[in-house]
């Protein structure tokens, strides 16, 4: 299967991060932070330096990952001032997607609500009463503007968003009607959090065309305690969900690319180091 790397999990240094990409036999680029710089704010020189860096060692960008819609909630307007800002920014990214050869950008949602649908009396008293249909105007737009530019985005199961897992990615690119151009941006670690398990349960939502991007990572959630804690990949909860779900991956020919997301350290604050220690069980599972 294609591998690559979230780069700025790595370092920031881009050029440094391709020497270890290639150190390690890891072929695809998806950019965060390049510099300090988030990507869509990058100069004109800026992207194509990144471009030409990238063309030149041979890495393909797969996935432009701006936090668009990050921080937003159900009570922001279409066209608020916040909205405009985000919009604006999904612009530039596409624009920078279209020079670097991205076929991917991702966007997040809004603020998480945590009761949006009940029953049998929770719907009168525990439902956040129109929190999930206020996101969709917010969101719509995005869809329409990736249509016409010609690229897909990825809206990614994230912690603490609207969508925080593949039940609730499917459902906005249903409700929105947007297969066609909203595709879900994966991270099993980061649905832990809701207690979806990734395989079976996440991998049946998404198996029949929905799945666009993977991130991987291995985590402990303790939610009762509110508590996170990043842990070396096969040493967290979802060790024994990995290699199920790169056999189902390979079984139904899943064609996009799966970035390791290096965002554990040993205590030191050393994420270069923390990759190291695990890029080869990732490559050996998911390869």
């Amino acid at each position: 299967m294609k591998l690559g790397v979230i780069c700025d999990g790595i370092s920031r240094d881009l050029a440094h991060t391709v020497d270890v990409m290639d150190a390690f036999g890891l072929d695809y680029a998806e950019l965060q932070y390049v510099g300090d710089t988030e990507v869509g704010d990058h100069s004109p020189q800026e992207i194509a330096e990144i471009d030409a860096l990238l063309r030149d060692r041979g890495k393909p960008v797969s996935c432009l990952s701006r936090h668009v819609f990050a921080g937003m909630t159900h009570a922001n307007t279409p066209g608020d001032a916040l909205h405009t800002r985000h919009m604006d920014a999904l612009k530039r990214v596409i624009e920078m997607a279209h020079i670097v050869g991205s076929p991917l950008v991702r966007i997040m949602t809004p603020k998480k609500e945590q009761i949006l649908w009940g029953s049998h009396g929770a719907e009168k008293w525990n439902v956040a009463h129109g929190a999930w249909d206020a996101i969709l105007p917010l969101i719509a737009p995005a869809v329409e503007l990736a249509r016409a530019e010609g690229v897909t985005l990825v809206v990614e199961t994230g912690n603490g968003t609207m969508v925080n897992s593949n039940f609730t990615a499917r459902k906005l690119i249903d409700t929105l009607d947007a297969k066609d151009a909203l595709k879900v941006l994966w991270d099993p670690a980061n649905n832990c959090w809701c207690h979806e398990r990734a395989y079976p349960d996440g991998y049946a939502e998404v198996q029949d065309g929905y799945l666009g991007h993977i991130h991987i990572k291995d985590v402990q959630v303790d939610t009762p305690r509110a508590m996170l804690e990043v842990r070396p990949m096969g040493e967290g909860q979802l060790a024994d969900q990995f290699a199920p779900m790169a056999d189902a991956l390979r079984r139904d020919g899943y064609d996009g690319v799966i970035s390791f997301e290096s965002v554990f350290h040993h205590g030191d604050g050393n994420f270069e180091r923390g990759f190291r220690s695990q890029i080869n069980l990732f490559k050996e599972i998911f390869a």
